[in-house]
């Protein structure tokens, strides 16, 4: 994986670290992504709980490094639309099932419009990465998404 993250990385030349002062309100975690194909790609995601945390988000963000994201978990599972008011960079929007399994997936997602993007039913939580991962890894509805705040545990 470290090579598929380098290579999308010299695709990002603009890609940098977060500022601290944005960082500093997110606490972070690793998350996993498991591919039907047998494929395991890992994240730092930065965790947006808190209404105030989801509404802020990604916006005023320039860059976010190749194998970064935020995900956005809520109480119950339900339909979620987001915007990119203020959102500077190009996204993926992963949308997830209470079970992990994803269930749908937006592809580079145009920044600073007020358009909602949806879920395809039912959403416990929401992944964004930079715009255009999703499809270099390869990564489709029904993978499964691996975070201890989300999905059952592995058996």
């Amino acid at each position: 994986m470290k090579t598929l993250l380098a290579a999308f990385a010299m695709l990002l030349a603009a890609v940098g670290p977060v500022p601290a002062q944005e960082a500093a309100q997110f606490k972070t975690s690793d998350l996993t992504i498991e591919t039907a194909a047998g494929k395991s790609f890992r994240f730092a995601v930065e965790l947006a709980l808190t209404p105030e945390q989801q509404q802020r988000g990604l916006m005023f963000r320039e860059t976010m490094a190749p194998d970064a994201g935020m995900l956005f978990v809520f109480d119950q599972a339900g339909p979620r639309a987001f915007w990119m008011k203020n959102t500077l960079i190009p996204l993926d929007m992963i949308f997830i099932r209470t079970d992990g399994t994803i269930a749908n997936i937006l592809e580079k997602v145009p920044p600073q419009t007020l358009d909602p993007r949806a879920s395809d039913g039912p959403a416990k939580a929401v992944l964004e990465l930079n715009g255009g991962i999703a499809r270099f890894l390869d990564i489709k509805p029904g993978d499964r998404v691996v975070h201890s705040l989300i999905g059952a545990a592995k058996g």
